[in-house]
C-alpha cells in the first residue's frame, strides 16, 4: 500500500539494509532485506497503487485517486479482479469529468474482468449503455443492455430499476445513421 515515491525509498532502504547485512554475514537478516524488496517490486507490477486509489475514490478525492491511478503504467499486468476496478474507478472518475468517451471506453474495458459483484458489472454496462446512447451509438448501447440483462436474476431491485431507465431512454431515441450526438 504505498505510492511509487514510498515504494522506491522501501527498496533503498531494504537495499541499503542488505549490502549492510551481507558485510556483517548476517544472512538471515540478508535474506530477510533481499525478500522485502523482491516483495516491493512485485507489489509494483501486480496492485499497484490502486488500493490507495480507492480509498481516495471512496473519500470522493477524485483527482488524489485519478493520480494514483495513473502511476499505474502497466494496467494490463494487473490482476484481472483488480483490472475490473481499476478500469471501474477510471470510467467513474472520467464521467465525474464529463468526458463521455474516455468513461465508455473504461467501462468497456471493465465489464470485461471480474468486478466485486455482479452489481458492480451490471452498473458498468448501465453506464456504457447510458453514454453510448449519449454519444449516439445506439447499437452498442442496446449490446450492453442485452448482456446486462443476463445476470437478470441475481441483480438487485435498484439495478434492475436503472437498466429499466436505460431501456426506456433507448427506445425514445430515433435510429437515424448519421445523426449528430445530443449535447
Amino acid at each position: 500500500m504505498f505510492n511509487n515515491k514510498a515504494r522506491i525509498l522501501v527498496i533503498i532502504v531494504f537495499a541499503a539494509m542488505l549490502a549492510f547485512f551481507a558485510y556483517k554475514q548476517v544472512l538471515e537478516l540478508a535474506a530477510f532485506s533481499w525478500r522485502r524488496i523482491v516483495l516491493s517490486i512485485v507489489e509494483y507490477f501486480k496492485p499497484g497503487t490502486l488500493v490507495l486509489a480507492a480509498k481516495h475514490y471512496h473519500d470522493k478525492d477524485y483527482d488524489g485517486a485519478e493520480a494514483l491511478l495513473k502511476q499505474i503504467k502497466k494496467p494490463e499486468w494487473l490482476m484481472d479482479k483488480r483490472r475490473g476496478i481499476y478500469e471501474y474507478m477510471l470510467g467513474n472518475i472520467s464521467l465525474h469529468k464529463q468526458d463521455y468517451e474516455a468513461a465508455a471506453l473504461h467501462y468497456d474495458l471493465a465489464s470485461k474482468f471480474p468486478l466485486r459483484s455482479v452489481n458492480d458489472h451490471v452498473a458498468a454496462l448501465a453506464h456504457a449503455a447510458n453514454i453510448n446512447i449519449r454519444l449516439g451509438n445506439y447499437d452498442k448501447a442496446d449490446a450492453y443492455l442485452k448482456d446486462a440483462m443476463t445476470h437478470e436474476e441475481k441483480m438487485t431491485a435498484k439495478m434492475k430499476a436503472v437498466i429499466e431507465k436505460v431501456k426506456q431512454e433507448l427506445k425514445r431515441e430515433p435510429r437515424v445513421k448519421n445523426q449528430e450526438p445530443r449535447q
